[in-house]
């Protein structure tokens, strides 16, 4: 991937002269069936500048309580955008298309938001990595286009979701106007989003981008990274997923674990008992494993590129010994 980036040929990509940019956004529309792409900094960045190009101020996005977009973008959906979340529970973040049917508002009473967006999140962080079925896809677009109501997907680890159901990637481009594709996650690119969408949409989402800052001079280096990413990182997802899924095993058969949820992907969410997320993360920390509390109870481990079998085992053998 180094080498990638230093051999990458650059221009000035806010004047769209950059060649490996052009290249990267356009091979990741082509691998969903979309028309092009943008690529910016981040994936937050991604996803606000999509909410702000499917909105007006005064109006209401449709997300899950625990998505992304909510939780973890700094109050982003009110500040670039000037429009209220909605949130709805789901199942472990999923929004089924009953629910978003029955939140959906178009009329005129001048009490309500009207909707103007319905956001997604797959796979879902804060649901433990879970994954949508292709088919609730569809159907949650069946019910935004009968309200002729964008759908807009955070695919944070939309190729987590992808190598786990086998699903092709371009039927995602039939239901979603725009997707947030990041490359810097199980892809393992240093940086870098790239956001989808049809042509009309992302000309107007680079000027977007150009007034959130994010616009990059020889951003090609970066972009080679991305490019690499895709063509070698891809497939090798599915060895992050086995090897959370063993890590889940353990954690289940522990006196200070209370559950695990669900391992479907590439995150371990687990509940605690008779200890703090402090202390096991500290304990952790100590022998060199990283991460986080999720909630006051639970927390995250996720496995990635640079996770390996041989770290794999000393990470079994370490959870085995820790004692609180």
């Amino acid at each position: 991937m180094l080498e990638a980036m230093m051999s990458a040929q650059v221009g000035d990509d806010v004047y769209g002269e950059d060649p490996t940019v052009r290249a990267l956004e356009h091979e990741t529309a082509r691998r969903f069936g979309m028309e092009t792409g943008l690529f910016c900094p981040s994936g937050t960045m991604t996803n606000q500048i999509a909410i702000k190009g499917h909105t007006q101020p005064g109006q209401e996005v449709i997300c899950a309580a625990t998505a992304h977009i909510y939780l973890y973008e700094g109050g982003g959906i009110a500040l670039n955008s000037g429009c209220q979340p909605r949130l709805l529970k789901g199942d472990r973040g999923r929004l089924s298309p009953a629910e978003v049917e029955a939140t959906i508002y178009k009329g005129d009473d001048v009490h309500y938001a009207p909707t103007a967006l319905v956001s997604l999140e797959n796979t879902m962080n804060k649901g433990g990595g879970s994954v949508y079925p292709l088919e609730q896809i569809a159907a949650i677009h069946a019910v935004c286009e009968r309200h002729q109501i964008p759908l807009h997907l955070d695919g944070a680890r939309v190729f987590n979701a992808l190598v786990a159901t086998g699903e092709d990637p371009r039927e995602y481009g039939r239901y979603f106007s725009t997707i947030s594709v990041c490359l810097s996650k199980g892809l393992g690119a240093p940086v870098g989003s790239v956001l989808l969408g049809s042509e009309a949409f992302i000309k107007k989402a680079r000027r977007i981008r150009k007034a959130f800052g994010g616009g990059m001079r020889q951003a090609g280096y970066l972009a080679a990274a991305g490019l690499y990413a895709l063509e070698h990182h891809v497939e090798r997802l599915q060895e992050d997923h086995t090897r959370a899924r063993q890590i889940g095993e353990v954690l289940r058969r522990l006196p200070w674990v209370r559950e695990v949820q669900p391992v479907d992907t590439n995150i371990v969410l687990a509940d605690l008992q008779g200890c703090s997320p402090q202390q096991v993360l500290e304990a952790l920390a100590a022998q060199g494993v990283k991460g986080v509390a999720f909630g006051p109870e639970s927390i995250r481990l996720v496995t990635h590129l640079q996770f390996d079998d041989a770290q794999l085992e000393r990470l079994i053998t370490l959870v085995k010994e820790l004692r609180f």
